[in-house]
């Protein structure tokens, strides 16, 4: 067996490093604490295979458009990023071991990448960004007793299983999955809180003063709800001349935005931009008067909590919310503005009540900045330090 460097750990994600807040707060927080971190990561066509970004090396094995035509295009490309993860994963822990693995899904059996650095004395911990059966139904119209979903609960249970640890995004996931998938012992919740180094108020660009300007950051799937913030517009247009929305985001519904846009004659209202890094998307989230996180409350959207709305937060800007079941679960109407999900005509309401309503928008920043100081990574980075020291055995970090 491999003796194991101390101190040196792994990142293992089918997604883009730069775009993935979640997995950078981990990253970052290791590397101030003195340790050694990989990542195995995706490419765009225009990025590098091998960079290093603050101390971190990126390993960047595998290009991805979100261009997938179905599900088995979609799964071809997941199970490629597998094989290629494992071998070289397996290379690199066997010329210089880790002292665990931090796999990222969805794919959850992309933690069986870790086989053989398991066997040779490596821990594992599983990060469960989205539960894969739900994520499945949802994105593919599959019925809940499908025997594809039948599947994917069987699968997430031997994934879990074969973890040392597991981390669930949010409080009510891991309820569900302590259910059905794993014991509580080895099972916890951490949230994406905000990296208070990343997100923090800024000055608005004097620029944007003469609209009402409303952001979307985020992925562009139905669940999502981006097409209701758009029809949403189309009513406030008539109130608000002003008003501007841009999204900056990728994803299946993409084609169907760009259409509805044209549409509804939102050309100059509405603009949808490429996704851009973490370190721009601070600097758009600065200059927008008010976020929009309009999810629908389907089977998924409903306790998928979205990353941006604390992000939002911390940064100062009033936040309008559909009031789904994890959003009711962490907000309360003194922080976020809730609408009712999937109701375009309220969240129009809502967001002409915030324009006309200069002091509201004032206090609910002042509200949200306040909960954020109680609720950042910098506080709550111990969470997962403590995971880190439970799996290994010994304390290694800072609790």
């Amino acid at each position: 067996m491999h003796r194991v460097q101390t101190k040196k750990a792994c990142m293992v994600a089918y997604a883009f490093y730069e775009n993935d807040a979640r997995i950078r707060r981990y990253v970052d927080s290791l590397i101030a604490k003195g340790w050694k971190v990989d990542i195995i990561a995706l490419r765009t066509k225009n990025q590098s295979r091998f960079e290093v970004i603050n101390g971190a090396k990126i390993y960047r094995i595998q290009t991805r458009e979100r261009n997938e035509k179905n599900k088995w295009q979609y799964f071809f490309r997941i199970l490629l990023f597998f094989w290629q993860s494992f071998f070289f994963l397996s290379r690199h822990h066997l010329r210089s071991p880790y002292s665990f693995i931090h796999v990222h899904s969805i794919p959850d059996f992309e933690v069986f990448a870790t086989l053989l650095a398991k066997l040779i004395g490596a821990k594992i911990i599983l990060d469960i960004h989205d539960l894969v059966p739900e994520f499945y139904s949802n994105k593919f119209n599959a019925q809940p007793g499908s025997f594809m979903v039948r599947a994917l609960l069987l699968l997430e249970k031997i994934c879990c299983g074969f973890a040392d640890q597991v981390i669930v995004a949010n409080d009510i996931w891991a309820e569900k999955l302590m259910i059905r998938s794993v014991k509580s012992t080895k099972c916890s919740a951490i949230i994406n809180y905000p990296d208070l180094h990343i997100f923090h108020p800024l000055t608005h660009n004097a620029q944007e003063k003469n609209h009402f300007t409303l952001l979307y950051p985020g992925s562009l799937h139905y669940h999502q709800g981006v097409d209701l913030a758009i029809k949403a517009i189309a009513i406030v247009k008539e109130v608000i001349p002003q008003v501007k929305l841009h999204i900056y985001g990728d994803g299946p519904e993409k084609q169907n935005l760009l259409n509805l846009i044209k549409q509804l004659g939102l050309d100059y209202i509405v603009e949808l931009h490429e996704p851009v890094e973490l370190s721009r998307i601070v600097r758009v989230m600065a200059n927008a008067d008010v976020g929009i996180v309009p999810k629908r409350a389907d089977s998924f959207g409903n306790e998928a909590f979205s990353t941006k709305i604390m992000e939002f937060m911390a940064m100062g800007i009033p936040v309008i919310v559909s009031d789904t079941k994890i959003d009711r679960f962490y907000f309360d109407p003194s922080i976020v503005m809730f609408f009712q999900a999937g109701n375009e005509h309220d969240l129009a309401e809502k967001v002409i009540t915030l324009y006309h309503n200069p002091k509201l928008r004032e206090q609910l920043a002042i509200n949200s900045i306040n909960f954020i100081k109680d609720n950042n990574w910098q506080i709550k980075e111990k969470l997962y330090f403590r995971i880190i020291n439970s799996v290994l055995g010994e304390k290694l970090l800072p609790e």
